[in-house]
């Protein structure tokens, strides 16, 4: 073959691939897919049954998984215990949002947190009634791959007999949610001390749903409990995600912490929840 149909071959093939690449790399032509966040739940059970050892298993996991946000329940400080989630978020390198209904004069202090890898945008918390429970919820907005999203976290009342307490906290969060989302997507996650089906979360049904129940309709509550069966006899799966319905879709849904380390320590007295969510597309304000 001579020179020159040689190179009417090549620059042939050269115009056929040169589209292709154009196709490829146009986001018109090709959408990215939907941004997704991922967002565990735990329950540090404060400073007992050994912290210092506690906590090395807790950050490992959590640097190993990199979740976009952590919710954090009794989370305590005191003379000789710096902040729990402050030193958490300085061991993985996120932002801390720390909130308590103790005064900021006081060594003492106890209350729940957010941890993100993500700028907080805004920051927000509310106090649950009655207020002599010493309640709160937090509120911070991230903003993942252009989308902003609204994070909620709680912790809720504790007695098994308390249902009535439960009630009104949830209607407060609800309307704190209600004041602050702005039309954005949102979640809402914690222990909320009652399982997601329980009356008292009633108030959840209409517009949120549960992501573990989503993706794990069929798990018997003995594996689905996130209460440490070490620690409790009977199983309760009290801490929960829940998304917004129809903007915010379960893609995984995972317990933590479900044996213990080497030598026998547990992280907590609860497992934790990691669970991992689509923003859909129509979600967008």
């Amino acid at each position: 073959m001579s020179r020159l149909p040689c190179l009417l071959v090549r620059l042939l093939l050269c115009t056929a691939v040169l589209p292709a690449l154009a196709w490829a790399d146009d986001p018109e032509v090709e959408p990215a897919s939907a941004p997704e966040f991922t967002l565990v739940t735990l329950n540090l059970y404060h400073d007992r049954d050994d912290w210092p050892k506690r906590r090395v298993q807790i950050v490992e996991t959590l640097r190993r998984l990199q979740p976009d946000a952590i919710a954090l329940q009794e989370v305590l400080q005191h003379e000789t215990l710096p902040n729990q989630a402050a030193w958490l978020a300085h061991e993985l390198g996120y932002q801390s949002h720390f909130v308590t209904t103790d005064p900021p004069s006081h060594k003492r202090r106890y209350g729940i947190a957010l941890l993100s890898r993500h700028p907080f945008l805004e920051q927000g918390e509310t106090l649950l009634h009655p207020l002599e429970d010493h309640r709160t919820a937090g509120f911070a907005r991230v903003l993942i791959d252009g989308q902003p999203l609204n994070l909620y976290f709680t912790h809720l009342y504790w007695a098994p007999d308390g249902a009535a307490t439960r009630t009104q906290q949830l209607a407060d969060l609800l309307a704190y949610v209600e004041a602050t989302a702005d039309g954005i997507p949102s979640v809402i996650a914690g222990d909320f001390n009652a399982d997601a089906d329980s009356p008292e979360l009633a108030a959840l049904h209409d517009r949120w749903d549960d992501a573990w129940s989503l993706l794990h309709a069929d798990v018997g509550m003995a594996e689905a409990t996130t209460l440490n069966p070490a620690y409790f006899t009977v199983p309760a799966r009290v801490d929960h995600v829940f998304v917004e319905r129809g903007r915010l879709t379960p893609r995984h849904a995972q317990l933590l912490f479900t044996e213990p380390d080497a030598e026998g320590t547990w992280a907590s007295d609860h497992r934790g929840l990691l669970v991992r969510l689509g923003i859909d597309d129509a979600a967008a304000p």
